[in-house]
């Protein structure tokens, strides 16, 4: 199970070794830098990937060691046509990987979907998980959905905008920053979803996201919701982009409430993809929250 060979142009910007994980339903992709049993759980979302987290892997790998996963159907993992890509499913997968590193203890930073997965996963286990960094996500049920996100899950034209047009991660390279991407950068987010079988994840994620009509994901996410409470002895950092269309201000605020304790920075020039548009910020008060500076 070798990893795709990966083109000169983004090796410079992802210059890391990824590993291979079999979950039984497909091959995640994932890196894993640096070294001891104590890591940093890096969980992405829609419609990013580990490269999203390049630079905090790289900002941190020489101090702890740093696990960055690719969901099934995202980065350099599998992208299986018949896998039920659901929150549920993606728990499942992030959970088997970290039990298959016998880790003794994790931290999490999670983006976007990266909340509710890598919360599910890591609340499983609660005497394992040490601090969290929460960064533009949510884990509890909400109503607040963008109509722009409401036309990508609509039947048919939904499906087709997205893995037809790439109509969700393409705008999102400009929608989610306020500062221009670079086009070497913007091209990596990009590189995995190249055709429409390749966006299968990026458009599975958009109808997953739960409605409260009682699907199998609204119940899930009841579940994760019903575990946070467990987060009120951990130590956890927010780090919140102020400029973010999908997750306003009104998730910080939910945060807020649900984690009072929680020590709180709102970022007011960044956006959706707060490590692009405030990455030294973010690496200096990860670096301090884990007590590595």
């Amino acid at each position: 199970m070798s990893a795709p060979e990966l083109p000169a142009w983004l090796k410079a910007l992802y210059p890391f070794a990824p590993r291979r994980f079999d979950t039984g339903r497909g091959v995640m992709s994932y890196l894993d830098e640096g070294s001891g049993d104590e890591a940093v759980v890096m969980v992405h979302g829609n419609p990013t990937w580990s490269f999203y987290y390049r630079n905090l892997v790289l900002g941190l790998r020489g101090k702890i060691r740093c696990i960055a996963p690719d969901h099934l159907g995202c980065g350099l993992s599998d992208k299986p046509q018949d896998f039920n890509y659901t929150l549920g499913e993606h728990i499942k997968n992030l959970r088997g990987l970290l039990d298959s590193l016998k880790l003794s203890k994790i931290h999490l930073i999670l983006h976007d979907w990266g909340g509710p997965i890598g919360l599910g996963a890591a609340l499983a286990k609660p005497e394992q998980l040490g601090g969290v960094v929460i960064l533009n996500t949510a884990a509890f049920a909400d109503t607040v959905v963008p109509w722009r996100i409401r036309l990508c899950r609509a039947p048919v034209i939904g499906e087709w905008l997205v893995r037809g047009l790439n109509g969700f991660a393409g705008p999102a390279t400009w929608m989610a920053v306020t500062r221009p991407l670079a086009p070497e950068v913007k091209r990596g987010f990009l590189y995995p979803y190249d055709n429409w079988a390749n966006r299968i994840a990026t458009h599975r994620f958009v109808v997953d996201i739960p409605s409260g009509k009682g699907s199998p994901s609204d119940r899930v996410l009841a579940e994760v919701e019903s575990k946070l409470g467990l987060l009120h002895d951990k130590p956890v950092r927010i780090l919140w982009g102020g400029q973010d269309f999908c997750f306003s201000r009104h998730y910080y605020n939910r945060w807020r409430v649900v984690l009072p304790g929680a020590q709180a920075d709102y970022l007011e020039g960044a956006g959706h993809y707060v490590v692009e548009d405030a990455g030294q910020e973010c690496l200096q008060a990860i670096n301090a929250f884990l007590k590595l500076a």
